[in-house]
């Protein structure tokens, strides 16, 4: 039935509800004036955050009838952020409760917020406007992508790893995902949040400052490098430690003596890559008492494996695998990548590098837990020898101790004495 005053075979256009009509007044207003700020201004790179601000501040009381007072503060901050800071993004940085952001092309904005992922109900104005936030922030680390080079891995000031990939290996425009890591959490938060028990925490205590070379396993988004770093407070603040990251994260505060070193991808031309491999091997010539590897994917693991048998005891370093059992069993597909050797030979040098191995996993809550603490005893005829120490109880949700350590050396060697 056709309503008063609507013709015959004219569907009748919605009108957008009032926020969304804001919206799009406040997202054109920003844009207008972001372009006159370029247009008179010129490179607003070259003024001090206060002449900036009080440009801003000029450009928005031009048009100040037009705004309200909460409106002309967003768009102050708002304009501040496209230049000096990271966009609309920007408040989703400084959201405590974002854990990772998910950019899908200039109009898909995607957060992870307390285990659920939601649609985000802004967007970027443009491509070009997502891919000059992207160049910013590989420039900020030294580093490049382009068409000819379109994936990079950076990082932000406050340690957030950042994953890049443009078209043409992208069909959705720009992909940006930005995994924030705000707070180091210690060995005391993890045991609070029931990530483990405080048994099981002063046992790792008394084999990392023995010595113990750990591997740390888990799925993605696990904890791995969270548990690392929290894992690295043990370690004495007298020793002599070098960090070895695709994107330096780990924050080893309490260690002077401290090197940390990042790898490069080639540039456009193909070259001037530097590898985890090249720094594990690097890392040999600077005379440390501990190596710690961010995260080994390839065939950088058999360096690994080499500096831990080589007398640098106390090393740590992360993979993904998804138990134990299964994480030497990927480390063996890891050091091939690397290296023709037996079989055999490449397993008897993970038995003898590693001593511990910490499994992390994600439980149906979402919850970041360790599933088990596993000695590994040698390499025989039936294949490793793993002897469960801890393992995670799921009926009473907590880590409950189920062995004893066999290869004691270690402990006495440093003087130590831990209770069975």
């Amino acid at each position: 039935m056709l309503r008063n005053g609507q013709r015959p075979g004219k569907l009748q256009e919605r009108e957008p509800p009032e926020g969304e009509r804001q919206e799009a007044r406040l997202a054109a207003a920003e844009q207008r004036l972001r372009q006159r700020i370029l247009e008179e201004q010129g490179d607003a790179g070259l003024l001090t955050d206060q002449a900036l601000r009080r440009r801003i501040d000029e450009e928005i009381l031009r048009e100040a009838e037009r705004f309200s007072l909460s409106e002309r503060t967003r768009l102050h901050r708002n304009l501040f952020n496209s230049f000096r800071r990271f966009g609309i993004l920007q408040e989703l940085l400084e959201d405590p409760s974002v854990n990772e952001i998910m950019v899908n092309g200039p109009e898909s904005v995607f957060l992870e917020r307390g285990g659920g992922v939601a649609r985000w109900d802004r967007q970027f104005e443009s491509e070009e406007q997502l891919e000059d936030l992207i160049q910013q922030i590989v420039s900020g680390v030294n580093r490049s992508v382009n068409t000819a080079s379109p994936i990079a891995d950076a990082r932000l000031p406050d340690g957030s790893r950042v994953h890049i990939v443009l078209p043409p290996a992208s069909l959705c425009g720009p992909v940006l995902t930005i995994r924030k890591f705000p707070e180091p959490l210690g060995m005391e938060k993890m045991i609070a949040l029931g990530t483990l028990t405080e048994e099981a925490a002063d046992y790792l205590k008394v084999l990392v400052r023995s010595g113990y070379n750990i591997f740390i396993s888990g799925g993605t988004s696990s904890g791995k490098t969270t548990f690392l770093n929290a894992l690295s407070d043990f370690i004495p603040r007298e020793e002599r430690v070098i960090t070895i990251e695709d994107s330096a994260e780990l924050q080893l505060r309490h260690i002077p003596n401290l090197v940390r070193l990042e790898t490069r991808n080639p540039n456009s031309e193909g070259e001037g890559a530097i590898t985890m491999s090249a720094l594990i091997k690097a890392s040999l010539r600077m005379n440390p008492d501990r190596i710690v590897v961010g995260e080994v994917r390839g065939g950088e693991a058999m360096d690994m494996l080499q500096a831990m048998n080589t007398g640098h005891d106390g090393s740590l370093s992360t993979g993904h695998g998804n138990s134990a059992a299964d994480m030497l069993h990927r480390l063996e597909a890891m050091v091939l990548m690397g290296a023709s050797l037996p079989v055999p030979a490449i397993r008897s040098q993970i038995a003898s590098a590693l001593d511990l191995l910490v499994h992390l996993g994600r439980l149906s809550d979402r919850s970041r837990r360790v599933l088990e603490i596993s000695e590994i005893r040698g390499y025989g005829n039936e294949g490793f020898q793993l002897t469960p120490l801890f393992a995670f109880d799921a009926a009473e949700k907590r880590l409950k101790k189920t062995g004893s350590l066999d290869n004691r050396e270690k402990l006495l060697r440093a003087g130590q004495r831990l209770a069975d």
